[in-house]
């Protein structure tokens, strides 16, 4: 049976306008154009459906994922001629669209994300954002469905299942993130069972010594930390409880110094070693939901206990968790009840992967705004709040002006 095209409701919305006014307000045309001009994919004429608006349209997407293709750009389109003073361009048709996104590619789209999605928390307005100075950010990695398509499943795997063989391939992410903002300042995407690790990675370009980084388990090991290290970036990172440390020097605060070695040849022979700081704690389980003590065991850059209490830094090692809230934000409050992203082709994937990135970004900007405004803890805010802003039905009116 044929399905009923989605629509936006009872046509366009002076707060769809609004939507691609905040768009484009925090990535402006300009450097839209310095960036599409660099891939050479900009639009040499006027057409009806130019590369800038599918740009702004692939972000869009993610705000409106139960809309039909030719909607969602009808609300960019016209909202930002409506913006710019200019004229609404026509109807244009859902293989329009698709050529037009065909063209752009992803490339742009991730270079602006890149270049756009910078930290957004200053240490005056908010210094739960800090530590001694220092940045908060995390890093992590996840999955997320997308369409099942031959090429999509070639490109990027599918995970097995009970059946043996999963309904939906699967792409793998991986996000940094500014813990107090959620503003994901770096993202990647890769096959399904690719290492996490090669996933995160590039990652890397993004820290810098203003930033302590927060990381899970799966991240542990010589030539990770190395390489995250050598950033200039502090870390404070978890590893199995289990893993062989030898004490080098034990601290007043219970932590300890320690070394790490590339493999057990290099131990032996006490080449490559790395100084780390290890910081052993427990947390109680629930007796009545059977759940035991849990046993962390971090590693830190920061080795003066001075400076760095192991207490201090127990406590902050949990702020990781906002990550996993950023997670939900993507695949819940901005996917709404779309189980899979839209694109039924690898590039489109990615594609439509920076433009849902770049989307969440702005829904963080714009939560950045009021917290500064209301001089707010950020955190204290509804995400899914500020999206429904970004969608809240108003009627056109000529009492609210451009």
């Amino acid at each position: 049976m044929a399905r009923t095209k989605a629509t936006l409701g009872d046509g366009i919305r002076l707060s769809d306008y609004l939507s691609a006014s905040l768009l484009a307000r925090v990535y402006p045309p300009e450097l839209v154009h310095q960036l599409l001009d660099l891939h050479g994919v900009n639009s040499q004429r006027q057409r009806s459906v130019t590369a800038l608006v599918t740009t702004y349209y692939c972000m869009a997407l993610s705000l409106y994922p139960e809309a039909a293709y030719e909607e969602v750009f009808a609300v960019v389109a016209q909202g930002l001629a409506w913006v710019q003073g200019g004229q609404a361009v026509a109807t244009v048709a859902k293989s329009s669209i698709s050529a037009a996104r065909s063209k752009v590619g992803y490339a742009p789209l991730q270079a602006l994300a890149q270049k756009a999605c910078v930290a957004l928390a200053n240490p005056k307005e908010q210094p739960h954002a800090f530590y001694a100075g220092l940045r908060l950010v995390a890093m992590d990695g996840s999955n997320f469905e997308i369409p099942d398509e031959a090429a999509n499943a070639d490109e990027f795997g599918r995970p097995g299942s009970r059946t043996g063989r999963a309904a939906y391939p699967q792409a793998q992410c991986a996000v940094l993130v500014e813990c107090a903002t959620h503003a994901i300042l770096g993202a990647n995407l890769g096959p399904y069972r690719t290492v996490e690790w090669e996933v995160c990675k590039p990652l890397l370009s993004h820290l810098g010594p203003d930033m302590l980084c927060l990381a899970d388990r799966g991240f542990t090991g010589y030539e990770r930390w190395k390489a995250a290290s050598a950033t200039g970036a502090q870390l404070l990172w978890r590893c199995v409880a289990n893993r062989q440390l030898p004490v080098i020097k034990a601290l007043d605060d219970g932590s300890y110094l320690s070394v790490i070695y590339p493999d057990v040849k290099s131990r032996k022979s006490r080449i490559g070693e790395i100084n780390v700081r290890v910081i052993d704690y427990e947390l109680p389980g629930i007796a009545s939901a059977g759940v035991a003590q849990t046993r962390y065991r971090l590693l830190s850059t920061l080795l003066d206990p001075v400076q760095a209490p192991a207490v201090e830094l127990a406590t902050l090692y949990h702020e990781r968790w906002e990550v996993e809230s950023v997670f939900d934000e993507l695949k819940t409050h901005l996917a709404q009840r779309r189980r899979t992203l839209r694109s039924k082709t690898p590039n489109g994937v990615r594609q439509e992967f920076f433009g849902w990135v770049l989307a969440h970004y702005a829904v963080c900007w714009l939560m950045h705004q009021t917290a500064s405004e209301h001089k707010l803890e950020q955190r204290r805010l509804s995400f899914t709040g500020h999206v429904q802003l970004m969608r809240r039905s108003q009627p056109r009116s000529g009492a609210f002006p451009p």
